[in-house]
């Protein structure tokens, strides 16, 4: 399985932390973002990384460089990150990973390994990481079917029908994979539909291909601003990024 790490956003809502440096490189405690992300990679087996730079891509790369000098990691540069969504960084993984599983990242979420470790135990073939907690306006909710499936994701689904929040790590087998590009071939190339969030085609997959794994008990957040940075720093601290 290959792993994508979508990065090439400009942190905008973390500003001025971000005026010269990417978000997944500002530091939780005593390590930035993308490092942990990577560890936790590392930790279950996942070292086929694909990350997809924008914004100072230069930096992340030479971050890479000192702290895994020996990982090899495959770069794609999205040179449109400036005025295009995450849904089009990931069009520009399709040649690296069709053929193959795939697990995507967003590399702003600070998060416990073992929620990758449960989504590959799963037993589905096409899942999400699920947290339950009260949801708002801003978050990418969650509307499932008595079985867990997923029938409606996005910032629009109804709060008071939405089982939880998507965080923001999802596995994808080959077969879903190849329809998932194909809705990703039709929305980009031929409806231009750039600056739309990638859940966008999720939602178009066929009934019964993507699932819930509900992973409400294990440290996730996502950083976006610099409160996001404080909290984050004071809920995880003792339990994982000092390992």
């Amino acid at each position: 399985m290959k792993t994508v790490i979508l990065a090439a956003g400009a942190g905008s809502r973390l500003k001025p932390l971000t005026d010269h440096m990417p978000k997944c490189l500002l530091k939780v405690g005593v390590k930035c973002i993308l490092e942990m992300t990577i560890e936790n990679l590392l930790a279950t087996n996942n070292s086929e990384i694909i990350i997809v730079t924008g914004y100072l891509e230069n930096k992340i790369r030479e971050f890479i460089r000192e702290r895994f000098p020996h990982l090899q990691i495959t770069y794609i540069y999205n040179k449109l990150y400036a005025s295009t969504n995450n849904i089009y960084s990931l069009w520009l993984a399709k040649d690296e990973v069709l053929g193959d599983d795939m697990m995507m990242l967003d590399s702003d979420i600070v998060f416990d390994e073992r929620i990758i470790s449960k989504l590959q135990n799963s037993g589905y073939k096409n899942c999400l990481a699920l947290k339950r907690h009260e949801v708002h306006d801003e978050e990418i909710k969650v509307k499932t079917d008595a079985h867990g499936c997923v029938i409606e994701i996005g910032k629009e689904v109804n709060m008071s029908q939405a089982a939880g929040e998507s965080i923001g790590i999802e596995i994808f087998g080959i077969e879903a994979l190849t329809e998932l590009y194909f809705i990703l071939d039709r929305k980009v190339v031929t409806e231009k539909e750039v600056n739309q969030f990638y859940e966008a085609a999720f939602q178009e997959l066929s009934d019964n291909n993507l699932f819930i794994v509900d992973t409400t008990e294990y440290f996730c957040m996502e950083i976006d601003t610099e409160e996001d940075l404080r909290i984050a720093e004071g809920l995880s601290l003792n339990q994982f990024i000092q390992k």
